[in-house]
């Protein structure tokens, strides 16, 4: 089992099937600076609840490259990363890019998933 929905006991055998769901999308990420694995990626829930996935459960997604040095300078970061329903690719050449970029890749994969029979 991947997922179950704390709220209204809806359960995704597999991440596919949770990630493809229309009943759900994904609205940000909860950063870990110290270990970017420790992240939890956050999807809403048609039943109103939210649900948080372990960003170790979804990296294999992002096959983009992965930086060590973060930007952490007010005038070169633009902050995406800490920010609620971050949605624009970060261009910063900084370890935390690959979140939005990641977020792009859930997106896709949901857009180019064929409608299910209950749709």
């Amino acid at each position: 089992m991947f997922k179950t929905c704390t709220k209204c006991n809806t359960a995704w055998e597999t991440r596919h099937d949770f990630l493809t769901d229309p009943a759900v999308t994904v609205t940000g990420y909860q950063i870990f600076f110290q270990n970017l694995r420790d992240g939890l990626f956050l999807f809403n829930h048609h039943c109103d609840t939210t649900i948080a996935v372990e960003a170790s459960q979804l990296l294999d997604l992002y096959k983009g490259p992965v930086y060590t040095q973060r930007v952490s300078d007010g005038r070169d970061c633009p902050g995406r990363c800490v920010m609620d329903n971050i949605m624009s690719p970060c261009s910063n050449r900084c370890r935390c890019a690959f979140i939005t970029e990641l977020i792009k890749e859930i997106k896709r994969i949901k857009a180019e998933s064929p409608p299910s029979a209950t749709d």
